[in-house]
């Protein structure tokens, strides 16, 4: 069964289209990604499955339940979002905004318990923030920052999480711990996740599927090997690449080649999200 679906979404912004068209289902328990430029609708995308944006057309399912008849406060138990945005939380302690993902769960007249407060010190520790625990979020780096974000989403404990371009402020070895992380969360515990990136590479590595955007509609989706060719990635992405196989697990590697008339010879994306 689909944990979510989308049938024939469109979205404008005031005149301007953002999304037409767009079908696709997510399974549960699926890893699922989805890529393409700048200006191609990917976060406007999870916006509609989170619900902060209404669709102008077409329909998102949750559970087999239409999104719209979900409250609120119960879609805020089942989804959990790390974007790459810092809400202004800085007058926080790193407990105090941990602990704020528990708030879906408590109601209006419960207060935290030792299940709340076991729950927040397990998802510290497997984001490597509790050394930070009593520091202001505001005296953060940007990568702690977005560590303590993730951690928080964690704490809700949702079924789905959805990732926008969540690693983007990470240091390479945080954002392989991180994407580690949610491959062993999806894998043991049956997480669904949803995970915006730009880093093509990346994606090849963990994504059971992709899909891949090119303005606001859908260009193809399937396995990163269908998905990730040089033709596709050409194409949506005007750029000269080279996609040849990983020599360790043979899965679609994208290496980025230099214009005619530059210098430099071609480089290899690598995992820190700044070029495809």
């Amino acid at each position: 069964m689909s944990h979510v679906r989308l049938k024939k979404i469109g979205f404008r912004y005031d005149e301007t289209r953002v999304l037409g068209n767009i079908s696709f289902d997510v399974q549960r328990g699926e890893f699922f990604g989805i890529i393409g430029p700048n200006g191609s609708g990917k976060t406007t995308l999870l916006r509609i499955i989170d619900k902060i944006l209404t669709p102008c057309e077409g329909s998102v399912g949750i559970g087999g339940i239409d999104l719209h008849k979900i409250k609120r406060a119960d879609l805020a138990k089942i989804v959990g979002v790390v974007s790459q945005d810092f809400p202004p939380l800085f007058l926080f302690t790193v407990h105090e905004i941990v602990m704020m993902g528990r708030s879906p769960h408590l109601g209006k007249l419960r207060f935290e318990g030792k299940e709340e407060l076991a729950i927040v010190e397990q998802v510290m520790e497997m984001t490597d923030i509790h050394s930070l625990a009593g520091r202001s979020f505001g005296e953060l780096s940007g990568g702690e920052m977005q560590r303590v974000l993730i951690a928080r989403a964690l704490a809700q404990r949702p079924e789905i999480i959805l990732l926008d371009e969540s690693t983007a402020n990470l240091d390479i070895k945080h954002q392989i711990d991180f994407f580690n992380l949610m491959r062993n969360l999806n894998k043991v515990e049956g997480l669904t996740v949803i995970a915006v990136t730009h880093d093509i590479n990346l994606s090849s590595l963990y994504c059971d599927r992709i899909l891949l955007l090119s303005r606001g509609t859908v260009y193809s989706t399937g396995t990163p090997g269908e998905v990730i060719t040089e033709s596709s990635i050409e194409e949506v992405y005007d750029t000269k690449v080279l996609v040849d196989n990983n020599p360790i697990n043979g899965l679609p590697r994208v290496t980025l080649l230099a214009s005619e008339s530059g210098d430099c010879p071609g480089t290899t994306s690598r995992s820190e999200g700044e070029h495809l």
